[in-house]
């Protein structure tokens, strides 16, 4: 349980040192110094960056959508807070247009509320999926919080009540709206949008895209699910579950610490993140900024991690790769079953990696079995070749091949 307090202790005590590195970095890149000209001078500049930057904390990043463009023309981005929760943030990315005909256009396009997963990574991790969803859609994305800034009086937070998170948030923006879970929250999607359907609730959302999903996870096996189905959920709690230190705003809370969720991401990809931060090395050595700018930009966003609530993380676990609750059909929402066969109106898109390693290809695209109550014409599946699981919604092959995808697939069903 001190683990926590460990941590922040062993990131105080490296502060000199961070500073050290700074300092020696910004002497050896000092143009009018000589030695920052040569070979020697630019290896003690890197190494001075390297270590600088794989020891310190990474702080929330921000979205820093300023704008979009369409056929042309420049439309200005406005980020705004549209409800608040204890745990989240519903964030809207409202575009702005000077010409009334074409704001008049840009207020038909479909609204689409993109649910980030509660993983460790914050929203913004999402910053190209939004990117590319803009000049075409009305963009909301939930923002999760980090549960240490969340004070232990407001309560708990489970998967149940991500659910219901996501319930009522799709209520807000119903009806006529479109929804996007990316990685882990397929599954409460799937359940929240299962849920409205069973009460006829006439926000149900015109599609559904689930994106490198785990529905069920019994069949495409990877580091992930073995870990979670190998062991019991008591090795978990007693493992990885700390008590948040006083100093907190979140004091006292059971928490599945970001940075305990760091090192499992980074040991299932040990020597590419070793390769990568040569590579980077080699790159501030011969001075190649681009290059170097975007591995900053890329792990800026990756080591910047955030704490999860314990009882959230510890019903993942069990419900979804111990339990498989979805697919055995005995998942429950305080009490009440959850009935993917009572979506009618819904179409569904799954979308799903190749070379995936955390939700690998086969996990996501049971969600279309499991809605059986959708006529063919209302369910597609997408398998996008050589991509892992962050192509999935982001990068090149996101912009290219599967956003059209999943805009084509929006507006088929905008009118439906």
């Amino acid at each position: 349980m001190f683990l926590y307090h460990v941590h922040d202790w062993q990131n105080a005590a490296l502060i000199p040192w961070r500073l050290a590195a700074e300092a020696t970095q910004a002497a050896f890149q000092n143009p009018y110094i000589p030695a920052s000209y040569t070979q020697a001078g630019r290896a003690i500049a890197a190494s001075a960056e390297m270590f600088e930057r794989t020891t310190r904390p990474f702080n929330k990043p921000v979205f820093n959508l300023k704008n979009t463009k369409f056929r042309g023309q420049t439309f200005e981005i406005e980020e705004e807070v549209v409800d608040v929760k204890p745990f989240c943030r519903l964030l809207h990315f409202k575009r702005f247009a000077a010409n009334p005909d074409v704001a008049e256009h840009l207020a038909k396009d479909p609204r689409v509320l993109i649910v980030a997963p509660i993983s460790g990574q914050h929203a913004t991790l999402l910053r190209g999926t939004v990117e590319a969803m803009l000049p075409e859609h009305d963009v909301y994305i939930t923002d999760w919080i980090d549960a240490k800034q969340v004070p232990l009086a407001e309560g708990k937070f489970d998967l149940e009540d991500n659910i219901s998170y996501i319930m009522d948030f799709i209520r807000k923006l119903g009806p006529d709206m479109h929804v996007i879970a990316v990685c882990q929250s397929s599954a409460p999607v799937l359940c929240a949008v299962a849920l409205l359907a069973d009460r006829d609730d006439p926000a149900q959302p015109r599609s559904m895209t689930l994106m490198g999903g785990p529905i069920d996870t019994r069949f495409a096996k990877t580091i992930l699910t073995e870990v979670a189905s190998s062991q019991p959920l008591d090795w978990f709690r007693n493992t990885v579950i700390q008590s948040l230190p006083f100093y907190y705003p979140g004091a006292y809370r059971l928490v599945y610490p970001g940075f305990l969720q760091l090192q499992g991401f980074m040991s299932m990809n040990v020597e590419r993140h070793i390769s990568e931060h040569v590579k980077q090395f080699q790159n501030l050595v011969r001075g190649d900024d681009e290059a170097a700018d975007k591995h900053r930009q890329f792990y800026d966003e990756y080591l910047s991690v955030m704490d999860v609530t314990a009882e959230f993380y510890l019903q993942t676990i069990e419900r979804v790769y111990q339990n498989y609750d979805l697919p055995n059909g005995t998942f429950r929402w305080h009490g009440e079953l959850v009935k993917p066969e009572a979506i009618k109106r819904t179409a569904l898109l799954t979308i799903e990696g190749e070379l995936d390693d955390i939700s690998a290809p086969g996990q996501t695209r049971p969600a279309l079995d499991l809605c059986r109550g959708l006529p063919q014409k209302m369910k597609q599946a997408h398998l996008e070749i050589s991509v892992g699981h962050y192509s999935v919604f982001n990068g090149r092959k996101w912009r290219n091949n599967i956003q059209p995808i999943v805009r084509e697939f929006i507006r088929k069903h905008n009118g439906a």
